[in-house]
């Protein structure tokens, strides 16, 4: 289905919060997450990444808002870098969510240094703070993390804005990804929405 309305394209910021937080809550996966996330008592998560914006592309090509989503990034950030904590954390949060019908991705963003390297074939520096993280992530669409309050708002960090995301405009952020990865991403992202604009890497 084409779209020739962006809805929160070129909008104000404000406007692209309500129209963002409005459509992640009719994905009834990340609806439930939300909502269940807070009882971890995490004070610095986010879930993030590909289930938020293809949530948003799902709802502006006029797909099942769950669509095409294959796994939840659920991050969050510990200074303590043991591998036991981290499984710690992962038991908690698959505990929680076990109802959930997609694979649960969780990661201590403070860890990824340590296997970086030999899952992607070169070393990035440790990240200072979750933030810091997102800042890395493949693209300005992608690069953003949600997380709801116990009063039930919502704290959103995107540091590229969300213009790109409404827009269903793929950019590379290229603070950490290879050419190749991206370039299989899109590839991947085309084929599932069509509607997509691919900025070239080069």
């Amino acid at each position: 289905m084409a779209i020739t309305n962006y809805s929160a394209h070129n909008m104000d910021l404000a406007s692209q919060m309500e129209y963002l937080t409005s459509i992640i809550l009719l994905n009834p996966i990340l609806d439930h997450i939300f909502r269940k996330a807070p009882d971890l008592k995490l004070e610095h998560y986010y879930i993030g990444a590909g289930c938020i914006t293809q949530s948003i592309w799902n709802h502006l090509c006029g797909f099942p808002v769950n669509g095409g989503i294959s796994d939840i990034d659920f991050v969050y950030y510990d200074p303590d870098l043991s591998y036991d904590k981290e499984c710690e954390v992962i038991d908690n949060v698959k505990g929680l969510l076990v109802d959930i019908p997609l694979r649960i991705d969780i990661k201590n963003q403070a860890r990824v240094h340590l296997w970086y390297e030999q899952h992607f074939g070169y070393p990035i520096n440790p990240y200072s703070s979750l933030e810091e993280a997102i800042n890395t992530w493949p693209t300005t669409a992608t690069a953003i993390g949600l997380r709801r309050n116990a009063n039930g708002t919502f704290r959103v960090y995107a540091p590229f804005g969300l213009n790109d995301l409404f827009g269903l405009i793929v950019r590379a952020n290229k603070a950490q990804i290879t050419k190749e990865i991206y370039e299989k991403k899109v590839h991947r992202w085309k084929s599932n929405w069509p509607d997509l604009t691919v900025i070239p890497w080069d």
